[in-house]
């Protein structure tokens, strides 16, 4: 059995780089079928990928989030290898990608970024993605070390099972969520991270991005953890009423009186609140259990990327078995 292997590169404003990764990816995977979605792009993008020989499509709603989300619906195939326009990614690594995913099978393969170039990666990115990595561990229990590298393999199982609800950078965040919730088999491969070319222009903005990110971690921490998000709201509620109410018990024991009613209606009020809160996670860890079986049956709907031992899988790279491509 052959594997279809299909990439996909979401671009907006890439006439500079886009004939250069379409051409690195048709090289490194012959047997691949090489897809850009053009953003609202307002220079050549569309002109430029299409002479380069890619099947060129559009996504009008602005955002990386919403091209994914179109890629993901649109596009049928056994693998789906996603990098971005911007040549920054090392194609080369994709072979070794996709014979792991295969080979092992797993779902989805992190491009791990490994940089030698100052211009490739900026410093407050790093830090910003230390940062995020490390508070997606503590949130999640484990993480990968890259959460934000837009280079990935995904198996078909990963892709028909995930509802893209992100609309901008931050999808690469929620595609790492979804795998830590239902317990994928992933992996990571370190590859090159390179940087761009002479008038290509990155999109990224460190601080506006870095809160947007930071929002949706949080915001998927409620939706997928409410027993916990909630509890906790729940904790420092009752913690604030029993402080309060100390004194006024104390007072009762000695007088048989409550003489400051204010402050035993806002103790009550507080703990009224964190009942509420901690019904509010019950209910909602009841949905949330409910809508990850769902989500798990649609993953076990689709076929494993599984290759037979004995199998060349020669789409991708031709005369090697997925051990031997990936050394």
């Amino acid at each position: 059995m052959k594997h279809n292997v299909a990439v996909i590169l979401p671009c907006y404003n890439e006439e500079a780089a886009i004939a250069q990764t379409v051409a690195s990816f048709r090289a490194a995977l012959p047997g691949a079928t090489i897809y850009v979605y053009d953003n609202n792009s307002r220079d050549r993008t569309i002109e430029v990928a299409r002479e380069a020989g890619a099947v060129v499509r559009s996504e009008r709603m602005q955002g990386k989030g919403n091209v994914v989300r179109r890629m993901f619906a649109d596009i049928d195939a056994d693998i789906y290898v996603m990098a971005d326009g911007d040549a920054t990614y090392d194609a080369t690594s994709a072979p070794a990608m996709v014979a792991r995913l295969v080979e092992e099978g797993l779902d989805m393969i992190v491009g791990t970024r490994v940089h030698e170039e100052a211009e490739a990666y900026r410093r407050g990115h790093v830090l910003g993605n230390k940062l995020m990595t490390g508070f997606l561990a503590g949130l999640f229990g484990r993480s990968f070390t890259d959460i934000f590298s837009g280079y990935r393999v995904f198996s078909r199982r990963f892709v028909k099972s995930f509802p893209v609800l992100s609309s901008g950078f931050e999808i690469e965040t929620e595609i790492s969520v979804h795998a830590l919730e239902l317990k994928m088999p992933v992996g990571e491969v370190e590859t090159t991270y390179f940087a761009r070319l002479e008038g290509s222009v990155s999109k990224l903005n460190t601080y506006r991005d870095g809160f947007r990110i930071l929002r949706v971690i949080v915001q998927l921490y409620r939706i997928e953890r409410p027993m916990l998000f909630f509890g906790w709201i729940a904790a420092l509620f009752a913690a604030l009423a029993v402080v309060l109410s100390i004194p006024l018990a104390i007072t009762y024991a000695q007088t048989g009186l409550v003489p400051r009613f204010p402050t035993a209606i806002l103790a009550t009020g507080l703990m009224i609140l964190a009942s509420l809160n901690l019904f509010a996670g019950l209910i909602l860890d009841t949905v949330v259990h409910g809508r990850r079986e769902v989500r798990r049956l649609a993953y076990l709907g689709q076929r494993a990327p599984h290759a037979d031992p004995e199998e060349k899988v020669s789409n991708f790279v031709p005369g090697l078995t997925p051990r031997e491509a990936a050394e």
